[in-house]
């Protein structure tokens, strides 16, 4: 009688403190039953190797981070990708004259490509640009925008952990960037949402320190606490600087509803200013360390 492959393993995982998902059996929700069917009909096939064999290579759509320079004619690039997450790939001969690759692979694409797992790192061994944002490519100030939301996600995240929200959430934005009039708009719905999905998503509706429900008034807001705090509690609070009312009136909007919803706001210079600072005030402090497209961006304002 065929022992049973499935039954195998998860006595040997168990063995060695790991568990089937470890391994990858369980792919975007999947069960087991996604595994080939020869696993369930023939002899036990060394699980290792076929595991091997089915990573070695990876299609995925991907989103440019940020690249450098890697020895004399290779590149080493950051990428987001819709099935690995962050992902650091190496493109070979990219920097050659008669590289086609080059064209595809530059910082705010978005391309197909087909990943090859390297020793170290992956490489990229096809590659086909899928947008390559060309407005925002020519405006600066959509340079700068682009810039600091690719920081943000790359800032808050590490290499290949998958989430496939975020990807969206990249990818979408970039889109907005690169279509809308006004870019700021995207850009401010684009960290509220980044906080929810990371886990960082502030109290807006109860106080953050003593739970009561905020009221159509004036408030404190806490970094340090995570969201907003109610006139008892502000004063009291280390750190905490009064927010209004209509800044917190849109930042829940933002919070609650779909970008579709919220795309006919129009954010006055003052109150995009006021909601900046606030935003970049909040990821400094959950990052502990400065990021380096707000000055960049501001530069840009400064000077046209």
């Amino acid at each position: 009688m065929l022992s049973n492959p499935i039954a195998n393993h998860r006595k040997h995982a168990r063995a060695k403190g790991t568990t089937l998902r470890a391994h990858g059996l369980y792919q975007n929700g999947e069960g087991a039953s996604t595994l080939p069917c020869l696993l369930l009909i023939s002899a036990p096939i060394e699980y290792n190797a076929l595991m091997s064999i089915k990573a070695r290579t990876i299609r995925t759509d991907a989103i440019v981070l940020r690249h450098r320079d890697w020895g004399e004619a290779d590149r080493l690039l950051w990428l987001y990708t819709r099935k690995e997450g962050k992902v650091q790939a190496i493109a070979k001969g990219i920097r050659k004259i008669r590289s086609r690759k080059a064209g595809h692979l530059e910082p705010f694409t978005s391309a197909n490509l087909l990943l090859a797992r390297g020793r170290d790192f992956f490489i990229i061994t096809q590659a086909e640009t899928i947008d390559p944002y060309l407005t925002v490519r020519e405006d600066l100030i959509r340079v700068g925008y682009a810039s600091y939301i690719i920081e943000l996600l790359d800032r808050f995240t590490h290499d290949e952990q998958d989430n496939l929200q975020l990807y969206q959430l990249l990818k979408e934005t970039l889109t907005r960037l690169n279509e809308e009039t006004e870019p700021s708009l995207a850009v401010r719905y684009y960290e509220i949402r980044l906080l929810d999905l990371l886990g960082y998503r502030p109290h807006l509706f109860q106080c953050a320190n003593c739970e009561s429900e905020i009221k159509p008034q004036d408030q404190y807001f806490s970094i340090s606490l995570g969201g907003v705090l109610c006139p008892n509690c502000g004063p009291a609070i280390p750190g905490a600087k009064k927010i209004t009312m209509n800044t917190l009136k849109y930042l829940r909007h933002f919070q609650r509803n779909s970008y579709q919803a919220i795309s006919n706001v129009r954010l006055s210079p003052e109150l995009n200013r006021t909601l900046e600072s606030l935003m970049q005030e909040y990821f400094k402090y959950y990052l502990e360390r400065n990021l380096n497209s707000p000055s960049f961006l501001q530069h840009i304002k400064d000077h046209q």
